[in-house]
């Protein structure tokens, strides 16, 4: 595919490249970070009025940190690829609004739960639990109409719908597995059977998508079922499939072990999760680079001027490790069981 890029010697060539890498990272970054805390979101619904403070304890020192790398994203999206952010949140505007509303839902929600009274504080619960639903299913939709190039077919839709579905398992997944690393006792052991019940969901979504994908799109098609591709990529299914037996054997064994007190292995289901996004995130920038919206749009086309990126890109450089430092810094600080809500 590089047979489309100008001279990659050039500023012209070569910034694209990195901007695209930044941003797909920035993106990975999100989805990983506040996807665990938008499925503690959503599994709050099935959780005692006790363990649902726990549970946002465990994520309050992080959540509003984790969404930076939305923005960041996005930002790169708005001022490098000016042209694809056209394209993109126009052809996404819908979806993109539900996800802001969840979004506020949420934001809104985890103040005003601990603050109102006893009464309405099942509302609030609710709508943290909604919020966190719209947002995850509206980043799954968004996936599968970028995979789609924006179609507008029912076919399209139903693959975006599937996607979005998907994505919610995975999220609550994720989340559970954050939960038992941060939590103890029954809340800990629920966890684990939240985390089977979502893994069963996750491996059949992934499994859908992964059948339909190719047929919605012929160029990801070639990509991946042209020789010696299929042979090549191999590793990559090969691979989920072994994190996500991995995943179904480790909460098979942590009852007993945590009924015990021990802790060995309680990372297990959340790091291997965070595999199974690691190489969906690698089978996804396979399938689109170097386009931006699919067989229309590649990066270069939709880059902004030299001059523009190199100016950037130094904002970029100062911003970023200032990002990174501080959300290692807030890990690090919060670490370990989560303890009383205090506000």
């Amino acid at each position: 595919m590089l047979d489309l890029a100008p001279d990659l010697t050039q500023a012209a060539g070569w910034m694209p490249i990195v901007f695209l890498v930044v941003m797909g990272l920035a993106m990975l970054a999100y989805v990983v970070l506040d996807g665990y805390d938008l499925g503690v979101g959503m599994l709050m619904h099935r959780a005692s009025d006790d363990d649902k403070d726990t549970m946002i304890a465990s994520i309050g020192p992080f959540w509003d940190a984790n969404e930076t790398w939305l923005v960041l994203g996005v930002g790169i999206l708005l001022t490098v690829f000016p042209l694809a952010h056209g394209v993109i949140l126009g052809a996404l505007y819908l979806p993109v609004a539900m996800m802001l509303i969840g979004l506020t839902l949420r934001g809104v929600a985890f103040d005003f739960r601990v603050k109102a009274h006893a009464s309405h504080k099942p509302l609030w619960n609710r709508m943290f639990y909604s919020g966190s639903l719209l947002a995850s299913w509206s980043q799954g939709y968004m996936l599968g109409a970028l995979i789609t190039g924006f179609a507008s077919t029912a076919w399209a839709v139903a693959f975006s719908a599937v996607i979005g579905l998907a994505l919610v398992a995975a999220y609550c997944l994720m989340g559970a597995g954050w939960l038992i690393i941060k939590s103890e006792g029954e809340l800990q052991l629920q966890a684990v059977r939240w985390a089977r019940r979502s893994l069963l969901f996750t491996v059949a979504g992934i499994a859908a998508i992964s059948i339909a994908t190719p047929l919605v799109s012929p160029s990801i098609f070639s990509k991946w079922f042209s020789f010696p591709n299929i042979v090549l990529l191999l590793p990559i299914p090969a691979a989920t499939a072994v994190l996500f037996a991995v995943i179904y054997r480790s909460l098979q064994r942590l009852p007993v072990r945590l009924a015990q007190g021990n802790e060995y292995g309680a990372w297990v289901p959340f790091g291997a999760t965070v595999g199974v996004f690691l190489l969906a995130f690698y089978g996804l920038a396979y399938s689109l680079f170097p386009w931006l919206v699919i067989d229309s749009m590649t990066i270069w086309q939709a880059a902004s001027a030299p001059e523009a990126m190199g100016v950037i890109l130094a904002g970029a450089a100062v911003v970023l490790p200032l990002i990174i430092g501080y959300t290692v810094f807030a890990y690090r600080v919060f670490w370990g069981k989560s303890t009383a809500l205090k506000y």
